[in-house]
């Protein structure tokens, strides 16, 4: 591309990419994978476990994320009683009320001459304050014509009467349009007619007539009302949903006395412009436009201190957050449906790392894709070449790191690269070897020499005599041919020994593919029958459900496979069982547990047809019941192979070190029956 330019700089750490990368994502889910076949179902359920990455990093699953959820529902059910609803402004109308009679007594003691006058007034102004009735809302009326002696105690009233109009307008309404109620006549005036424009509007819309005015032209008029900045009359309405059905969930969760009070307060402090008319108006058209928002859905809420109604109303909006979120998150089954969360609310209700974390689980399998390690075909998920091989890769590495130094020699731990076989040690030439000097070996060797014969500093040309000849001791170029036949019978996942088994055919077909690219492996899977696996099928092969485990078919398989391949030709098995399974003259599949004999005979009489055809079978050994032990040394005395009793831990170490050790013809570090 012309005209393209990057800049450079040096690595500091700081230029790490956020999030893991797809060789951790493939790293997290490779084992569910081997186990169970299904690339969709390990990123599902990676998508509901949340996974770690080798550097430590952990990201939460939905699992973990509905219960954080969870926990911030229970937080706000917490929060406060709405038994003790309206507790503070009773407090503050106390207080008020304290002001005023102690004003009314000091009016008394400072009226003079008028004294008996002022007495009576102070007197019936007394009886009124304490036959007052005790509910708020009826409180607020009667003391709304009283006329007061303290001026601080009207001052307070006002600025009470004042709040109250606000929290009731903020049950319904935002924090703006719930100010404009609180203040004069005139803003509350044009709060009325905001929403009875709204209102008509909603109307228009519903009987499919033109809506006027435009929704441009209501912003204009009434924009401050309605501060969410909606782009259009669907999302306004939204907004304004989502504050009317929390306040259906107050009230649904009230009791009926509750409610009754607090439609009272509604009517007496709302009443003087109609405010209240046009807001059941509003909540009445909202409910008919989205009737899906769990309009009256109570939750009672349960802590132990009072709590005001608008924070009520924020308590049970937030709730319908949650519980949105929730319901969301539950039905998600793959990463990409994600993508319809809005990360901003879960930042808001569970932090900035949650939200992090759901996009993370979101990208799962376009991460993997956009590295080429996964492929869609046909609406299903499937490994490609690339992700084939680099989960081989990785089983491989995993297999070599736990094996200790001592047991794989001086083996080189690194498998990477495809050209020729080579060991890295050297020796002194004989005749008749190659001639494949190393040349940095035989040069030294010269000089070495020469120093030693008193020639003095080295020179230029080096002369070379044949004892300084040191050449490289290459292994066997010709190709080896190997069948690995692994126990697919339920008895395997049942013992815990089948991932184990998958990993060791996902290495060793690593380890050929890399390091011996002209050796031949095939793979064999047996239970009641055996059949043959391509390499690209591996990850998704499973144990099979049936009983019965038929080595004798997965030998005979392993022969006919290995017949035309030249060079060393080995069977490896891995099982957990004794051979519980044949295959009869007529093709039929004989199965009797415990082994019947004739199954033990036609096995070995496999095995003494491998053995006629040059075959060498290396048993590796789960599990070993006396049974097994016994026929897997009987094996091994007629084909003269090897035999390792082992466990799933160290399966992976064995087969690699006695492949590789057998490949180079060493056998010095693992002795057969171990």
């Amino acid at each position: 591309m012309w005209g393209a330019s990057w800049r450079y700089s040096r690595w500091d750490g700081s230029q790490e990419p956020a999030g893991p990368s797809a060789d951790d994502v493939l790293g997290a889910v490779a084992d569910d994978l081997l186990y169970h076949g299904d690339l969709d179902a390990a990123l599902r359920r990676a998508l509901q476990q949340g996974f770690a990455t080798p550097a430590g990093d952990h990201f939460a699953g939905l699992r973990e994320l509905l219960e954080r959820l969870q926990a911030r529902r229970d937080e706000l059910l917490g929060s406060g009683d709405l038994g003790r609803l309206h507790e503070e402004a009773q407090r503050r109308l106390e207080e008020i009320l304290e002001g005023e009679r102690a004003a009314l007594d000091r009016s008394v003691g400072t009226a003079g001459d008028d004294g008996g006058d002022a007495a009576r007034s102070a007197a019936e102004a007394h009886t009124r304050l304490d036959l007052l009735p005790p509910g708020l809302a009826a409180r607020i009326r009667e003391l709304s014509g009283y006329d007061w002696t303290s001026q601080d105690a009207a001052d307070a009233f006002d600025s009470l009467v004042g709040d109250l109009r606000r929290d009731v307008a903020q049950l319904h309404l935002d924090g703006a349009a719930a100010a404009l109620a609180a203040a004069g006549p005139e803003e509350r005036e044009h709060l009325r007619a905001g929403l009875g424009a709204l209102n008509t509007m909603l109307e228009q819309r519903a009987a499919g007539e033109p809506i006027d005015p435009a929704f441009e032209q209501f912003m204009g008029d009434y924009g401050d009302l309605f501060p969410g900045g909606a782009r259009d009359l669907d999302e306004l309405l939204a907004q304004l949903a989502a504050r009317m059905a929390a306040a259906s969930a107050l009230l649904a969760s009230m009791t009926p006395g509750q409610r009754a009070e607090l439609a009272a307060l509604s009517d007496e402090l709302l009443a003087d412009v109609d405010l209240a008319w046009q807001i059941d108006r509003l909540g009445g058209n909202l409910r008919d436009a989205l009737p899906s928002l769990g309009w009256d859905r109570a939750a009672p809420l349960e802590g132990g201190r009072g709590i005001g109604i608008g924070a009520a109303t924020d308590v049970y909006a937030e709730l319908a957050r949650v519980d949105e979120l929730g319901s969301m998150l539950r039905s998600v089954t793959q990463p990409g449906e994600l993508a319809e969360v809005d990360l901003g609310s879960v930042a808001e209700l569970l932090g900035p790392d949650a939200a992090a974390d759901l996009e993370t689980l979101a990208g799962l399998t376009r991460l993997l894709e956009e590295r080429g390690l996964v492929a869609r075909r046909e609406g299903r998920l499937e490994m490609t070449p690339r992700g084939l091989r680099t989960l081989g890769a990785r089983a491989l590495d995993e297999l070599f790191s736990r094996l200790r130094r001592d047991r794989v020699g001086e083996h080189p731990l690194g498998v990477a690269g495809t050209g020729h076989d080579r060991d890295p040690e050297t020796k002194p030439y004989e005749h008749g070897d190659p001639l494949h000097l190393d040349i940095e070996r035989t040069l030294r060797n010269a000089l070495v020499r020469g120093a030693s014969e008193g020639t003095g500093a080295p020179r230029v040309p080096i002369r070379l005599v044949a004892d300084d000849f040191e050449i490289e001791r290459n292994e066997h170029l010709s190709a080896a041919s190997t069948v690995l036949a692994v126990d697919l019978s339920l008895s395997m996942p049942m013992r815990d020994n089948f991932l184990a088994a998958k990993k060791v055919a996902m290495a060793l077909q690593s380890l050929i593919a890399t390091r011996y690219p002209r050796d031949y492996l095939g793979i064999v899977g047996f239970s009641a029958t055996a059949r043959e696996v391509r390499p690209e099928e591996l990850p998704q092969v499973s144990w099979d459900f049936a009983y019965g485990t038929n080595l004798q078919h997965a030998l005979a398989l392993g022969r006919s496979m290995l017949a035309s391949r030249r060079g060393a030709k080995q069977i490896v098995v891995i099982t957990d069982g004794e051979p519980t399974a044949h295959v009869m003259a007529g093709g039929e599949v004989f199965f009797d547990y415990p082994p019947a004999r004739e199954t033990i005979e036609a096995t070995l009489g496999e095995v003494v047809r491998c053995t006629r055809a040059r075959i060498t079978i290396d048993t590796f050994v789960l599990d070993a019941t006396g049974g097994l032990r016994a026929f897997t040394e009987q094996m091994t005395r007629l084909n003269k192979g090897r035999a390792f009793f082992t466990t799933p831990d160290e399966l992976g170490g064995y087969v690699l070190v006695d492949f590789v050790e057998r490949r180079s013809g060493r056998t010095r570090h693992l002795r057969p029956g171990s």
